[in-house]
């Protein structure tokens, strides 16, 4: 089984894999290229939203995730717009159609991710296959996990933060160390930064363990939206 790690970057998604015969790190700076990678790879773990609410602001998903990560690290996980303020036009568009649905304004910070969110919901609406092997996740509960169930006390930003990240991935892997300085190497900071990497590498790693253990989800039975999508933040 092939398996994939894909945090969204300045330049598009960086891609990694780290199981034995496939892998490696790419840039993927388009849609298709995006596209051709759900097809070819066999498990994927990606920080990004998948299923989206119709009314309620908060998903379940989330607010559990925010009780896991503790109040430290609420600030890391954003709320996705409903599903009907993700194809606004504009941000003021959608922070409207979420006021008058919610009560609520759709953050600046969710906007900013919304074309990942947009592209990521329409490849699983076109391929219903894409949805038994693209999983929802989120590297700061990986990292909790990798941190014996313990949150990092410094944050990503920080360089002992990085650097605390960096130690975990590379006592898992034996792909951590040459990746980060490789991919820092090859791509420019404002193609990819260096949290970019750590993270990326922290879902390809759950994507190789999710091959041999238990998937588990935030929450335990995780609901589905309107088109069928799970609602869950995945991990093992």
């Amino acid at each position: 089984m092939k398996t994939l790690g894909l945090d969204g970057c300045r330049a598009g998604w960086i891609a990694i894999s780290i199981d034995d015969e496939n892998a490696g790190y790419w840039l993927l700076e388009s849609d298709e290229k995006l596209k051709e990678f759900f097809e070819d790879f066999d498990r994927i773990f990606i920080d990004v939203p998948i299923g989206l609410t119709e009314k309620e602001y908060v998903r379940q998903c989330d607010a559990e995730l925010r009780d896991v990560l503790g109040p430290d690290y609420q600030a890391s996980v954003f709320n996705p717009p409903i599903r009907s303020a993700l194809y606004a036009p504009t941000y003021a568009e959608a922070s409207m159609t979420s006021f008058e649905t919610t009560g609520k304004k759709i953050s600046l910070q969710s906007w900013n991710i919304t074309p990942n969110i947009k592209i990521v919901d329409k490849y699983l609406q076109e391929n219903e296959e894409l949805r038994e092997k693209v999983y929802e996740s989120h590297p700061e509960l990986l990292f909790r996990i990798l941190n014996g169930n313990n949150s990092i006390l410094q944050k990503k930003a920080t360089k002992k933060g990085l650097r605390h990240r960096l130690k975990l991935l590379k006592d898992n892997s034996k792909y951590a160390d040459d990746f980060f300085r490789d991919i820092k190497e090859e791509y420019r900071r404002n193609q990819v930064d260096e949290d970019d990497i750590v993270d990326a590498m922290s879902l390809a790693l759950f994507a190789l363990r999710s091959v041999d253990e238990e998937i588990k989800t935030l929450p335990d039975d995780p609901p589905t939206d309107n088109t069928g999508l799970p609602m869950a933040i995945h991990y093992v």
